[in-house]
């Protein structure tokens, strides 16, 4: 079930009017899904581009269509147009986008781990890179080991502290610390050429 208000179904009948063209609706899908990069995207539809698959919710002079992998991860979703200080902003709330484990059902572990899979390795793996979580101590400190082209890295302490360990604070601030425990003399790959000029491997 999704909640559109009256504002922001008002919000879209204007936005639709302007495009000039009947027939035209709103289309909703969930990106990345159930990952913490998870986001939703809406855009403008013609009829023909309405997959036979696609979830209809009928608003007052228009349709929503719902991508039907999307389903899932928009389940409870709400949308709503809200007053700022400036004028007005589109919000799209929906609980379930980026998992249903929260931090209050899941370990400090967990939720380090979840992070470095969904938005630190795929980083690291644009320079042949990646990194794996080792240990996470009682006090909030994070024991991680670099793997692939990072295992021996000239500058791998600059990708631990303005890389990973800025990401890893900003969505779980109870971490205190993040140390390296590789042996990067035992690198087979390291991959030194995107570093040329003193850059990070995550940013």
């Amino acid at each position: 079930m999704i909640d559109i208000s009256e504002r922001a179904q008002s919000y879209f009948r204007k936005l639709l009017a302007e495009q000039g063209s009947p027939g035209w609706g709103i289309h909703l899908r969930a990106r990345d899904g159930g990952t913490l990069k998870g986001d939703c995207e809406l855009s403008f539809c013609e009829p023909g581009e309405i997959a036979d698959d696609e979830w209809v919710l009928e608003c007052e002079g228009f349709n929503v269509y719902i991508d039907s992998a999307s389903v899932p991860w928009l389940d409870g979703a709400a949308l709503d147009y809200l007053p700022t200080g400036t004028g007005h902003t589109l919000s799209v709330r929906a609980p379930h986008l980026r998992g249903d484990v929260d931090g209050a059902q899941s370990s400090l572990a967990e939720r380090v781990n979840r992070v470095i899979v969904d938005i630190i390795n795929p980083q690291l793996a644009q320079h042949s890179g990646r990194v794996s979580l080792m240990e996470v101590g009682s006090d909030g400190s994070v024991v991680l080991a670099f793997g692939g082209g990072c295992q021996g890295c000239g500058q791998v302490d600059l990708t631990l502290r303005e890389g990973i360990e800025r990401t890893l604070r900003e969505q779980i601030p109870e971490i205190t610390a993040v140390r390296d425990a590789t042996e990067h003399a035992k690198g087979e790959n390291p991959y030194y050429a995107a570093h040329a000029h003193g850059e990070s491997a995550l940013r």
